[in-house]
């Protein structure tokens, strides 16, 4: 284990550079020019020349990529083109909203969806099987965008039960007689209509997937020993057959926690929320190859790292796994 973990990491390690490699290249090669975004009409040629000099953009492209190796592992990532700010301050800022709004949707759509379709295999044919397989595939095959739109349209302009963009409520964050809770339930209550929307659009992938290698599972010897032991059906489904059936939603889930991490991009813009994902649509839309380079190589980062946890996770979780 630890010589495959130790390889690993120096998988990790080399197709990082060449993520960085080709992240440098590509924001390059993008239509666009940042020069022009940055420089104040009103600025005289002189402070212009002195801005760009600044910012290193008059340098060769071999010179920047040298400078932009060194700064990664030294963990500068330079000033945000729009915010003026260090990159650093804006990722942070943001990752929490990120994680707080994905984490909580994943987590909460691996339980209900292993849930379903545990029980969904177990009894296979009948007609609990049959509507929680079609509604999972209903909506998982559904179009993300037109779901959120429509949840705002529906809950939040038409019937006003919820804000329809934004993270928290000006008037209840600026109250200084407002206490944590008050804040904690203004963020909840934001958080209803992003966290339903991703909901509906994962949970259906877990129930697929649970069912499918629950129904595997059942037909191994070890739960027909079981059975010709006398033990209890529900002992047999939640302590046989679902722990071993739960290795690849391990893996799904694994993933999808890592790919939160970049907010997706189309949630995060339909309902404002103030996360990696709008940043990441903002830097790109706005030639802001610092802040961009830095949400894109945090995404890369934990997706490659989470790769690593499941691979030693299916060895803890499965014994006749060996590497």
């Amino acid at each position: 284990m630890r010589r495959f973990v130790l390889a690993r990491l120096a998988q990790v390690v080399v197709i990082l550079f060449l993520i960085l490699t080709v992240l440098f290249v590509l924001f390059r090669l993008a239509p666009g020019d940042p020069v022009s975004r940055l420089v104040d009409p009103n600025l005289t040629p002189e402070e212009a020349a002195h801005l760009i000099r600044q910012l290193g953009l008059d340098q060769p492209l071999t010179t920047q990529y040298l400078l932009y190796l060194k700064n990664f592992f030294t963990g500068n990532f330079g000033y945000s083109f729009h915010y003026g700010r260090p990159v650093a301050e804006v990722i942070w800022e943001r990752l929490p909203n990120t994680v707080l709004l994905f984490t909580t949707a994943v987590v909460l759509s691996a339980l209900v969806g292993v849930s379903w379709g545990k029980i969904a295999a177990w009894y296979q044919g009948r007609w609990s099987d049959t509507a929680l397989t079609i509604l999972a595939l209903v909506t998982h095959t559904l179009f993300l965008p037109w779901v959120a739109l429509l949840m705002v349209w529906v809950f939040a302009y038409h019937l006003g039960l919820f804000p329809i963009t934004g993270m928290i409520s000006p008037e209840v964050w600026l109250d200084p007689q407002a206490g944590v809770w008050a804040r904690v339930v203004d963020v909840a209550w934001h958080m209803v209509l992003p966290l339903a929307t991703l909901f509906i659009m994962h949970f259906g992938s877990y129930l697929l997937i649970m069912r499918s290698a629950m129904l595997d599972t059942l037909k191994e010897d070890y739960i027909l020993t079981a059975r010709a032991k006398g033990l209890p059906q529900k002992v047999i489904r939640n302590h046989h057959a679902a722990p071993n059936a739960a290795l690849p939603v391990v893996t799904s889930v694994g993933l999808s926690l890592a790919f939160s991490i970049n907010g997706g991009a189309l949630t995060e813009t339909v309902f404002s929320w103030p996360g990696i994902g709008r940043e990441l649509v903002l830097a790109v839309s706005q030639n802001d190859y610092p802040l961009a380079q830095a949400a894109f190589l945090l995404i890369a980062t934990v997706v490659l790292l989470s790769n690593l946890i499941v691979d030693v996770l299916y060895a803890y979780l499965d014994p006749r796994i060996r590497y």
